[in-house]
């Protein structure tokens, strides 16, 4: 899969969707809309979700917490807020390390 530049977008992973595939790219905007959609619905009311081979998204909540504003070291309240977390799944940190050391290997 060669895609161009380094920063990848939604549009350019619905042109590639659609090349490959053989859809519009207004089909594969759609599809990809979806699929985030659907991850952000479900992480949102608390389940996990896990893509094989892949990764876990999965909601964390973060407690309320005092902080400094680094500007002049006074204390701040940093209200409890939650996040969307990801894990890799073995195979995709496999296939990052396997490109990192083949690389090396050169």
């Amino acid at each position: 899969m060669k895609i161009r530049g380094l920063n990848l977008n939604n549009a350019d992973l619905a042109d590639h969707l659609a090349s490959d595939h053989g859809l519009t790219k207004i089909a594969a905007k759609k599809i990809i809309d979806d699929l985030l959609k659907a991850i952000a619905d479900a992480t949102a009311r608390g389940e996990e979700v896990s893509l094989n081979g892949f990764g876990k998204f999965k909601l964390q909540a973060r407690p309320a917490r005092t902080g400094r504003n680094p500007a002049t070291g006074a204390s701040i309240a940093i209200a409890a807020s939650n996040k969307l977390s990801f894990a890799p799944a073995k195979a995709l940190k496999d296939a990052l390390n396997a490109t990192k050391s083949a690389k090396a290997s050169k």
